[in-house]
């Protein structure tokens, strides 16, 4: 780089630098320095309670604008019980096991050679978020976890909230004797600076993980210069097969669509076979509609029980608000057919009691999560005991689903000779 640039871009290459050091410093410490780094960070978070719960109640009341939808609230807005979450998700991340330096796979050639296959940090990550202020604190454990560096880019909507946290997890480094630096706060909501991490702050990142709605996730994917974990909508599917439990099938369902109705997790179309739907989808229906969910139906969902008309847009939109749609199949096939055309590999269901019926949709449904007899709003990693994640990756390279600390490292080969040549 050149003495012309502008005071943005030295500011975000300098961010860039100190991470690069950083990563190197936390990569060469032992798994008891970063396990305690992640505890005073934990520690940190705690103390600082009264002022992130402060700072982010000035950016819900920021965001109260006309015509704001309910789910951008829910997904900005914390309180003691979502704050206590996030504290217990980072002390949970403290006592995972450490990836660095695990051996994935070791063997031994004939010329008596010695392979290690053994995980190592990424590096530095470069994270881009809208909305949800816990991504700072989830991604900077985890990060810390897998002895890597991380660069946090929240929206303008939760800049003080990510501010706040961000402070508290650097103030636990500090205290800890690790490299606050490890975890920086990218200082400004200027979308230039997003641009930057996007080219790789002259060599400084190595991945990007966008957490974010489709126009976030497109500029990321058509504009990145470095790999890209992506994060995709979640147009996810419940399919409630002829061989359904009738109580399962209504709270599975009804918990699938309105625990969260704005996680990326939430159901956003109910599947049932045509041979159950006309006493079962009434009884779930009015269940949902007991909850406040709007029901909108193909022709025959229509017939059997009064809703919206379901437009064409309806089947590939992941609405994030309490909106189900629904759609009667003809069998398993149909119903695998259906999602794999309208669906977002993220994550689908099947409720039956049919286990052959379970492990045809579990095989054959492609996408980053499949379950069989439970909420699809388990679709999170501290559900999977990841301690929190970074996003649901839908992509097929490197990582799949939660992203948690072991996805976020790589691997090199150590090989041990005893002055072993090549022929």
């Amino acid at each position: 780089m050149d003495g012309a640039q502008t005071p943005l871009a030295q500011t975000m290459n300098a961010i860039g630098a100190r991470a690069r050091a950083a990563a190197t410093t936390l990569r060469l410490a032992d798994a008891a320095t970063r396990t305690r780094a992640l505890q005073a960070m934990a520690g940190a978070l705690a103390r600082a309670e009264a002022d992130i719960l402060a700072a982010n109640a000035r950016d819900v009341a920021k965001a109260q604008i006309p015509g704001q939808p309910a789910a951008f609230i829910d997904r900005l807005a914390l309180d003691g019980a979502r704050f206590a979450a996030i504290v217990a998700a980072v002390y949970e991340t403290a006592a995972l096991p450490d990836p660095v330096g695990e051996v994935i796979a070791s063997w031994t050639r004939p010329n008596g050679l010695a392979f290690e296959r053994v995980r190592t940090p990424l590096g530095v990550i470069g994270i881009i978020f809208e909305s949800r202020p816990n991504v700072a604190a989830d991604a900077g454990a985890l990060c810390v976890r897998a002895g890597n560096a991380v660069i946090l880019r929240g929206g303008a909507d939760s800049v003080e909230s990510v501010a706040a946290i961000g402070a508290a997890l650097r103030a636990g480094l500090r205290e800890a004797g690790a490299p606050e630096d490890a975890i920086q706060i990218v200082p400004t909501t200027d979308r230039a600076a997003v641009g930057m991490m996007l080219s790789g702050l002259d060599g400084a990142i190595d991945v990007i993980v966008p957490r974010g709605g489709k126009s976030l996730v497109a500029r990321v994917q058509a504009e990145a210069r470095v790999p890209v974990f992506a994060h995709l909508e979640g147009v996810n599917h419940t399919y409630v097969h002829a061989s359904a439990d009738r109580g399962k099938a209504v709270a599975v369902v009804v918990n699938a669509k309105m625990r969260r109705v704005s996680v990326c997790g939430a159901t956003e179309k109910l599947l049932i076979d045509r041979a159950v739907a006309p006493t079962l989808l009434p009884e779930i229906a009015r269940a949902l509609a007991k909850c406040g969910c709007e029901l909108r139906g193909d022709a025959e969902a229509c017939a059997i029980f009064t809703m919206t008309p379901a437009s064409a847009d309806d089947w590939r939109t992941e609405y994030l608000a309490p909106i189900l749609t629904v759609h009667v199949v003809g069998g398993v096939n149909e119903a695998i057919e259906h999602i794999a055309f309208h669906g977002s590999q993220h994550t689908d269901a099947i409720i039956t009691e049919d286990q052959a019926a379970a492990e045809q949709f579990l095989r054959e449904v492609d996408s980053a999560i499949v379950l069989h007899n439970a909420s699809t709003q388990f679709a999170d990693g501290g559900e999977f005991g990841f301690g929190g994640e970074i996003g649901i990756a839908t992509g097929r390279l490197h990582a799949r689903g939660p992203v948690g600390a072991e996805q976020l490292t790589t691997f090199k080969y150590v090989v041990r000779g005893a002055g072993q040549t090549r022929p």
